[in-house]
């Protein structure tokens, strides 16, 4: 049996029940669109699951509770990967609240030392939160991120207090104005700086995102009006219906509904462009992954007849591996794509 029809089996039969017929293999055959990887210029790390807050929408199921994080030997083998590849350019580390972790701050400075270019997906809380585990301030992540030059990528619900509370819990949007008021004082979304801020918008509830354009337009407006906030980019996702915001749905009886809005969006264009064909992920035992959202559904890369992981890392068999599928997949290829860059088309 070949590897391609093994992860086809797998994709039909990766919720057993109501995802079969949301197929992505199948609309991929019917739009003849073939995926493979074009290049690896991405490392995503997801370096704990431990975070400060709680939100409806989190793909993640990341919480104050979880205890998970990548020890110092896994942390130190990704900076073996990114010093021996030098096509890999990019370091994006993610979590729950990634600061968390407490080798955060040493995987940060020595990618640098690498010159790698590295992006934190920064929930703007933790640096007023702190730990919530140890009590451990992180009143100088806007300082320690200047001096590193790191891309802060912050989620921001929306430009409204009411909307972005009701997705990220009580009080999260005035702690984000004073965290996103902090980096830019440190220069961060700056125009003439250097120093790079942008924000990731996800629709809150069942919805595709608008125009990523006009919404960004929207933010920059209000926020600089309101609270005379200056960012650089908005980032707009759509919600992927996995984990926790699937479960959402399904309480809601809004899961098939959504899941056809994704399908019938479906657009050829933006599944080319989707990020799994030049970023690989990587959890926090150090499994590798196709993406951040494969990761969190337990679908892990087979690559040269072999699961791959940091610690057999090969760039060859990962650049020519298949890239594995889901139904979630629709949600990365509906309208406009979606991926952590933003809107792919």
């Amino acid at each position: 049996m070949s590897q391609v029809t093994v992860l086809r089996q797998r994709d039909i039969s990766q919720d057993k029940t109501d995802d079969v017929k949301y197929s992505f293999y199948k609309k991929l055959s019917e739009a003849k669109t073939d995926l493979p990887p074009t290049t690896i210029e991405t490392l995503q790390i997801n370096i704990t699951k431990l975070c400060n807050q709680t939100c409806l929408h989190c793909h993640v199921d990341a919480s104050p509770k979880r205890k998970e994080q990548m020890d110092l030997e896994s942390v130190n083998r990704c900076l073996e990967i990114l010093a021996t590849n030098e096509s890999i350019k990019n370091l994006d580390i993610t979590g729950g609240a990634p600061e968390l972790n407490p080798h955060f701050d040493f995987l940060v400075t020595e990618a640098r030392k690498l010159n790698k270019h590295v992006m934190v997906r920064h929930n703007l809380t933790v640096t007023l939160d702190g730990n919530p585990v140890t009590g451990e301030s992180k009143e100088y992540l806007p300082e320690f991120y200047a001096e590193n030059q790191v891309e802060v990528i912050s989620s921001l619900p929306y430009y409204q207090e009411y909307f972005t509370d009701k997705q990220r819990g009580k009080g999260v949007f005035e702690k984000s104005i004073e965290s996103i008021l902090m980096l830019n004082e440190k220069g961060f979304g700056i125009e003439g700086s250097e120093l790079i801020l942008n924000f990731v918008y996800n629709p809150v509830g069942a919805f595709l995102p608008a125009s990523q354009q006009s919404l960004e337009t929207d933010f920059k407006r209000e926020l600089d009006k309101k609270y005379g906030i200056k960012f650089n980019n908005l980032f707009v996702i759509t919600n992927m219906p996995i984990n926790r915001f699937k479960q959402q749905l399904k309480r809601l009886g809004a899961y098939d509904e959504y899941m056809v809005k994704l399908v019938n969006a479906f657009n050829p264009t933006a599944a080319k462009s989707v990020m799994c064909r030049s970023l690989i992920s990587v959890s926090h035992d150090g499994k590798v992954y196709d993406c951040d959202f494969n990761q969190m559904l337990d679908m892990d890369v087979v690559a040269g007849g072999e699961p791959m992981t940091i610690f057999n890392f090969d760039y060859n068999k990962l650049v020519n591996r298949e890239i594995m599928f889901g139904s979630h997949c629709f949600g990365c290829t509906a309208g406009s794509g979606s991926s952590c860059g933003g809107t792919t088309t």
